[in-house]
C-alpha cells in the first residue's frame, strides 16, 4: 500500500459515522469535541457559518469541506451572531448522536427560513495507532469549493449524499466506502497544496519530496523486509549519508527508528484485528524471534502484545 492509504488504513478502527441534515433558519448548532475522532461537515446547499472556538467566523457555501483532523469542537450556524443550540453529546459518549448511523437523515425544523443541507459525519481513530502524519494537521482544514478543482472530492461527496438522502439496497455496504475514500481525498488533497519550501520540514514535506518517499513507500510496502539504511537510500537513489539526513530531517526521526515505529504499530493493528498467532504477526513484521518481537512491542506499547491483545 502507499504510505497514505496504510496510514489511514493502520489509524482508522469501528464504522466510520454520516448523517445528512437539513437546517431550516433560524439555527445553529454546537458540535461536542470528540477525542479519538475526526470529523467532517460539507456543505451540500445553502450557506451556513463556521463558528471555531478561537478564530473568526467563517462563511461557508455549497461545496466547502471542512475537515477537523482532531475532533475539535465547533458550531455551525446560520448567521455568525445566532445563539446556538448547546451540543447534544460529550467526550465520553460512544455515539454521538450528530454524528449518527450511516443512514440517517435529520430534519432540524426552524421557522421556515432557508434552508441549509449539510453533511456531516465523523471517523473513529485509535490513539494507540496515531500516525504522526495525522497529528501534525491542524485542527481546522476548509475546502472551498471550485467549480474547476477537486472534481473527484466533489464526486465522492456527490455519490455519498445521494446514498444518504435516498437509501437503497447495498447502501448499508456502499456508504463506509464512500466515506474511507472521502477521507482519502481531502487528505490528498490537503498535502498535495502544502507550498513547497526549500526550508520546509514534517510529514507535508517528506510525501512531496520523491526520495524520502520513495523510501517510505518502500517500508510500507513490505514492513518484514531485512532494511538498512543503504537500502532504503538505494531505494530513494541517494548515496547513504546523504539520505539518513534528508529522511531524518522531514520525517522527524531516522529511518530505521520510523522503520521499528511502523513494524510495532502495523502489530498492533493485526493484535486488534485478527486472530493470528503472535509468531505469525513477529514474521508479518520481520522478527524471527517471538521473543525479540514481544521485547520490541513492549518498549514500543508499553505492554506485551498478548496482554495488548486482551485489553482491545
Amino acid at each position: 500500500m502507499d504510505v497514505l492509504s496504510d496510514v489511514v488504513a493502520v489509524t482508522r478502527t469501528g464504522r466510520p459515522r454520516s448523517a445528512h441534515v437539513r437546517w431550516h433558519a433560524p439555527w445553529g448548532q454546537e458540535f461536542a469535541s470528540v477525542p479519538g475522532s475526526a470529523g467532517f461537515q460539507v456543505v451540500l446547499r445553502g450557506s451556513c457559518w463556521l463558528l471555531p472556538p478561537d478564530a473568526e467566523p467563517v462563511q461557508l457555501h455549497a461545496g466547502d469541506v471542512v475537515f477537523l483532523p482532531h475532533g475539535s469542537g465547533h458550531t455551525l450556524a446560520d448567521s455568525p451572531e445566532r445563539l446556538v443550540t448547546p451540543a447534544a453529546c460529550g467526550p465520553d459518549d460512544h455515539e454521538p448522536p450528530h454524528h449518527a448511523y450511516a443512514t440517517d437523515t435529520v430534519d432540524r425544523s426552524g421557522d421556515g427560513g432557508p434552508v441549509t443541507v449539510v453533511l456531516c459525519g465523523a471517523y473513529q481513530l485509535d490513539p494507540s495507532r496515531a500516525h504522526p502524519l495525522l497529528l501534525t494537521l491542524p485542527d481546522l482544514i476548509r475546502l472551498p469549493a471550485h467549480p474547476d478543482r477537486h472534481p473527484a472530492l466533489r464526486s465522492a461527496v456527490e455519490l455519498l449524499a445521494a446514498e444518504l438522502e435516498n437509501p437503497r439496497l447495498g447502501t448499508d455496504a456502499v456508504v463506509p466506502g464512500l466515506l474511507d475514500t472521502l477521507l482519502l481525498y481531502i487528505l490528498r488533497i490537503w498535502f498535495d497544496e502544502q507550498p513547497a519550501r526549500g526550508d520546509a520540514t514534517g510529514w507535508a514535506a517528506a510525501l512531496n519530496d520523491p526520495p524520502v518517499t520513495a523510501a517510505l513507500h518502500a517500508i510500507h510496502r513490505d514492513p518484514a523486509a531485512p532494511w538498512t539504511v543503504a537500502e532504503l537510500a538505494g531505494e530513494a537513489g541517494l548515496s547513504r549519508a546523504p539520505f539518513a539526513k534528508r529522511f531524518a530531517l522531514l520525517v522527524g526521526q531516522p529511518p530505521l527508528t520510523y522503520l521499528t515505529w511502523w513494524r510495532m504499530t502495523t502489530a498492533a493493528r493485526l493484535l486488534r484485528t485478527s486472530n493470528a498467532p503472535l509468531r505469525s504477526i513477529a514474521a508479518q513484521v520481520g522478527y524471527t524471534s517471538e521473543f525479540a518481537f514481544a521485547h520490541a512491542f513492549k518498549r514500543t506499547h508499553g505492554t506485551a502484545p498478548g496482554a495488548y491483545r486482551r485489553d482491545g
